[in-house]
């Protein structure tokens, strides 16, 4: 893992760092070419990001601090320089940048769902390229593992996981998904503020799926906080999307029954017609002379 992408030796550029930029640059590049597509003016758009990203920063801050009291206490300059104390939770951080989205709009009286639909495909793209970094600085570690795809990091013993590689893997998929989505919204054939439920829904499921394979965790009382919010946040979402696809779901259903239903139906006929043959053949057999 190269965690120093160049060193200058009076300045030292970290491969997380360049990321992070490159995160933010192609995320917010990909958000104005959508943006353009909508009503919603440029220059509104960019201030509800700017200012989600600061909120993001800020409460994600605050809820790893929270769960790591025991090492920060209240000391508020342990809390401000996230150098020298890193750490920072990837939910409280897009808690906290969806809340001040959510106030932004209630400010320029938007709907809320109707502008985050834009914002989802970025924001997978932007936690894409920074799992990339996260895996080649080597700033998350997955767990020891035996599998034949495993990388050795400095300073830790055996072969890891690529746990964060596997993670922008299925980010950028579920860009790719919520930016299909997006438009089949602006075409009317999902309704507005779906692409925001599937990004909770997606988020969840790439939590869920590889938190056991990362060797920190988040816990709160005992438990994997990450785990066990995914949990909830999967559960509720997948039962919305039941009840939400419910009409298709049913017809589909029958669908199936009805296929289910004529294919056993042809099967019987079949068996039933063999039958009445061979007892033919066999009456026809004993009935002729010797």
């Amino acid at each position: 893992m190269l965690p120093v992408l160049l060193d200058l030796k009076f300045l030292k550029i970290y491969t997380m760092g360049v990321f992070l930029v490159l995160s933010f640059f192609w995320g917010s590049f990909v958000l104005w070419r959508l943006i353009r597509l909508s009503s919603y003016k440029e220059e509104d758009t960019f201030d509800a990001l700017f200012n989600g990203l600061w909120g993001g920063l800020f409460v994600g801050r605050l809820v790893y601090v929270a769960l790591h009291f025991s090492e920060f206490g209240f000391d508020i300059f342990k809390f401000v320089l996230i150098n020298g104390y890193p750490g920072l939770s990837l939910y409280g951080a897009l808690f906290g940048f969806f809340l001040v989205l959510y106030l932004w709009c209630v400010l320029k009286k938007i709907k809320m769902g109707g502008i985050a639909d834009y914002f989802v495909p970025s924001l997978f793209l932007a936690e894409g390229i920074g799992k990339l970094g996260s895996f080649f600085s080597g700033s998350e570690v997955g767990v020891k593992t035996t599998f034949l795809l495993s990388v050795k990091f400095a300073n830790m013993d055996g072969l890891r996981h690529l746990t964060p590689f596997y993670e922008s893997i299925l980010f950028f998929l579920l860009a790719y998904i919520t930016h299909k989505i997006l438009f089949e919204i602006r075409k009317d054939r999902l309704q507005s503020g779906f692409n925001l439920s599937f990004f909770f829904w997606g988020q969840a499921l790439v939590y869920f799926l590889f938190d056991n394979m990362k060797q920190y965790q988040l816990y709160f009382l005992g438990y994997s906080f990450n785990k066990v919010l995914s949990s909830i946040l999967l559960l509720t979402f997948s039962f919305y999307f039941v009840y939400y696809f419910r009409s298709l779901i049913k017809e589909k259903a029958i669908h199936v029954k009805n296929l289910v239903a004529h294919y056993v139906k042809r099967t019987f006929k079949n068996i039933f017609r063999k039958a009445k043959k061979e007892d033919h053949r066999r009456t026809k057999k004993n009935s002729s002379p010797s």
